[in-house]
């Protein structure tokens, strides 16, 4: 217990805390964008984020991974603040909570073995564009002065590892950070600033519970909305996860996870903050700046608030253009070049999927629509791949007018027309053998298949034996099957 709590809080103690800081950083504008797309106060998203950060570094499934405010939850928030105020999205997101705790019990983090790479993949790309396009009206309409800030602060993010000895200690995104500050204020440049996004808030956050009436009327209004922030935060949560398990090669606990995220927005709506989850752009800005332990994610919402508080005067005066050159370095990182160049290579349904994915993400903005789309079209073409492996051989004993069929395969709803249409019922035979050893029966489409061809050859006057069906397959055909209960077949004729 002792060795695993080191190993997770203080095996990486400088890469933690100075990944930690650039984290926080980069996390002030999003958390202010991210209330401004609710339409709530930036507080409510700081405070949010603050609190997330903290609480998930604690009772979070993968270390290292961070969580806060988020834009896809902030769009989901929109009708329900616009509509009932700000104390139902509080309500909201206690509901939210509670309904990710119950996910983590119920061991749903164990279906992310269901989300094939095709999806992953889709997912991180679609991501990497919407933070690219994030960044876009930072930089419309804006002076020069604003673009050679970005391009130098690319320079500096690209550049500055190689150079001997400091380049590898201080992550090069918060040397872009300061620099660009300190030469912003020094030169007294006219750009945007992150004091310009919203009144940044100047006290500590405070317990309170959300002033809603407790009835079911309440529970009506905010339940749709709080089921639909804990699918999409734990789907979020859960990606995120898989993939700073890759990118760190580590494994983490899903499940825990799932309950972590749901504790952690409780905290946040009792402190005033709204609905969050894992943040892919800034988990990988941790990792890329060295973070690997639950001390980064620590560092980097204690010194959030810390910055936003007592510090608002300093990172009010961020320039705009030193995030957008963090951000468009996330977006560049995050982006999976390989998948572009195995275009060529993959099959084409790998490549649809992933196409897919990408197109609905990118087009709707809800990456739960994303990833539902890219499973239900993985899961399509594997049934229909599955559905070809199968074969239906036989052998004719002319002497005694008998035919044995030998059913090789899977059969369920996507082979089971192709498994009836194997047998020839208008042939003259005294009897039929369907031998079942080498075959397996998935689902009631299976077994309405075996009872179509079995009644079918009973029609015609021949004497049908069914064998060697497995036990999970017989148990399955005993439960549905007609074709050996003559009073089931009576009662199917009489329709």
């Amino acid at each position: 217990m002792l060795d695993r709590l080191k190993q997770e809080w203080f095996s990486n103690v400088r890469g933690d805390v100075l990944s930690g800081l650039v984290v926080a950083l980069a996390l002030i504008p999003e958390a202010i964008a991210f209330s401004i797309i609710a339409g709530v106060d930036p507080k409510v998203g700081l405070y949010a984020s603050f609190c997330i950060a903290v609480v998930i570094a604690f009772v979070g499934g993968r270390p290292g991974m961070i969580s806060a405010a988020t834009g896809a939850m902030a769009l989901l928030m929109v009708t329900l603040v616009r509509e009932h105020g700000l104390q139902y999205l509080l309500a909201a997101t206690l509901l939210c909570g509670v309904l990710q705790i119950i996910a983590g019990f119920l061991r749903l983090g164990s279906l992310m073995r269901f989300v094939s790479r095709s999806v992953v993949t889709g997912f991180v790309n679609a991501l990497a564009i919407l933070i690219f396009m994030a960044q876009l009206p930072e930089l419309t309409g804006v002076t020069w002065h604003v673009y050679a800030m970005t391009a130098a602060g690319l320079g500096i993010i690209y550049l500055f590892p190689y150079l001997p000895k400091v380049g590898k200690l201080i992550p090069s995104p918060l040397v872009c950070i300061v620099l660009l500050t300190a030469v912003s204020m020094l030169v007294g440049l006219d750009i945007r600033t992150v004091g310009d996004m919203g009144e940044l808030p100047d006290t500590l956050p405070v317990f309170l519970w959300p002033e809603v009436p407790l009835n079911l009327e309440t529970l009506a209004i905010i339940f749709p909305y709080s089921a639909a922030l804990a699918a999409v935060g734990l789907l979020e949560s859960l990606m995120t996860a898989t993939i700073v398990d890759e990118l760190t090669d580590t494994p983490s606990d899903k499940n825990r996870e799932c309950k972590g995220q749901g504790i952690a927005n409780i905290g946040a709506g009792l402190l005033g903050g709204m609905a969050g989850c894992a943040m892919i752009g800034q988990s990988v800005i941790n990792v890329k700046s060295g973070g690997r332990g639950r001390l980064s994610t620590f560092i980097a919402g204690s010194v959030l608030l810390v910055l936003v508080v007592f510090l608002a005067d300093w990172v009010s005066q961020i320039p705009m253009a030193a995030l957008v050159a963090v951000m468009i370095m996330v977006s560049i990182g995050t982006f999976s070049w390989e998948s572009v160049r195995n275009l060529r290579r993959y099959p084409l349904s790998t490549n649809v999927v992933m196409v897919a994915t990408v197109l609905v993400v990118v087009l709707t903005h809800n990456l739960a629509y994303g990833v539902l789309v890219g499973v239900l079209l993985a899961a399509m073409f594997f049934a229909n791949k599955i559905g070809h492996y199968l074969h239906v051989g036989s052998t004719l004993d002319a002497a005694h007018g008998q035919r044995r069929y030998q059913v090789t395969g899977q059969v369920f709803f996507a082979s089971a027309d192709k498994f009836s249409a194997a047998f020839d019922y208008r042939e003259v035979l005294e009897k039929v053998t369907i031998d079942l050893s080498r075959a397996h029966f998935w689902d009631v489409t299976a077994v309405a298949a075996l009872d179509k061809v079995v009644l079918k050859f009973r029609r015609e006057g021949t004497d049908v034996e069914v064998l060697g069906l497995n036990e999970a397959s017989a148990t399955i055909v005993d439960r549905f099957g007609v074709h050996d209960k003559p009073e089931a077949i009576d009662k199917l004729m009489s329709h």
